[in-house]
């Protein structure tokens, strides 16, 4: 895939931060309304070598998934498509905005509120965010306390060449931001403040990470049509090559093969973002239908 070199970032959707922050006590969980006055402790997987399970990890999604491209690019350098072809941080900034501007038509159309426009914060280690220490081992998140996705400015460096075993590509990139902006619409149709259960093939846990998922297909099957703030065309070319990167991506990050490799084991009780297949499945339906009644995981028989 190809940025057009006119677009503009908008530096108001990205946040770059140095590093900060520290980790307290009560290991990773973070706060997540519940809707019933309490706290719900949600995340994803934190792997880099080991599997940690939900209670020990933060935020809502939480994914290492192997980038692609190269370099990095501070706010002055990030100003076209041109700098985000070459920078994997100056290619989230424009991710990110193409996200947006997506669900900024497509939310309302598909019968749900106005969207509200909120920002990626890329760091440098670990900073604070209003759901406690994002730290770059978590892997991306979307912290609803504050309704911002985190990204470490070197995470997609670091897990190139596939320490999850995906193929990579700048397309993943763009699944990674699409999947923690689907949690932020997640939130503003009110469903992550309903979530009660947090592990196993059915849980609530597992179906917002799979309608993430879809979410994302969602933006993906328009992403040619998202412009920038000049409604300058932001991606100028994208191959089925670089879908099927992303699906890699998406199946790389599955449950089953997380814990195949970290552990050898396969313990479906344990699944908090879901399998291989239903990830790819779900990024798929919402890339073929388009539409957030059909990205409803929480659809009786869904799963």
């Amino acid at each position: 895939m190809r940025f057009n070199p006119k677009a503009r970032i908008d530096p108001s959707q990205v946040e770059a931060r140095g590093g900060g922050g520290s980790l307290g006590g009560g290991g990773m969980r973070l706060p997540l309304p519940s809707g019933g006055g309490g706290q719900l402790g949600v995340g994803g997987l934190v792997v880099l070598v080991l599997f940690f399970v939900v209670s020990q990890c933060a935020g809502v999604g939480p994914d290492l998934v192997p980038g692609g491209g190269s370099g990095s690019g501070s706010a002055e350098s990030c100003q076209t498509g041109e700098d985000a072809n070459k920078s994997d941080e100056c290619a989230v900034r424009l991710f990110t905005e193409s996200v947006q501007n997506y669900w900024g038509k497509a939310l309302q159309e598909q019968g749900g509120p106005a969207y509200d426009v909120t920002s990626t914060v890329t760091f440098s280690g670990q900073t604070d965010s209003a759901c406690g220490t994002a730290a770059s081992q978590m892997g991306p998140f979307y912290c609803p306390n504050d309704k911002k996705v985190y990204v470490d400015s070197t995470f997609f460096d670091q897990m190139l060449e596939g320490q999850l075993g995906a193929e990579g590509g700048p397309f993943s990139i763009g699944y990674v931001i699409a999947h923690e902006y689907g949690h932020h619409i997640e939130d503003q149709l009110g469903i992550l403040a309903r979530m009660r259960t947090q592990q196993g093939p059915k849980s609530d846990g597992v179906k917002v990470e799979l309608m993430a998922d879809c979410l994302g297909g969602m933006w993906a099957k328009e992403a040619l049509t998202t412009t920038d703030t000049e409604g300058t065309q932001i991606i100028s070319e994208l191959t089925p090559d670089d879908i099927a990167r992303a699906i890699d991506a998406a199946q790389a990050v599955g449950d089953d093969r997380i814990q195949k490799r970290s552990s050898g084991r396969v313990n479906p009780e344990q699944w908090t973002h879901g399998s291989a297949e239903q990830r790819q499945h779900w990024f798929n339906v919402g890339l073929k239908e388009g539409s957030l009644e059909a990205c409803n995981t929480f659809a009786p028989g869904a799963l």
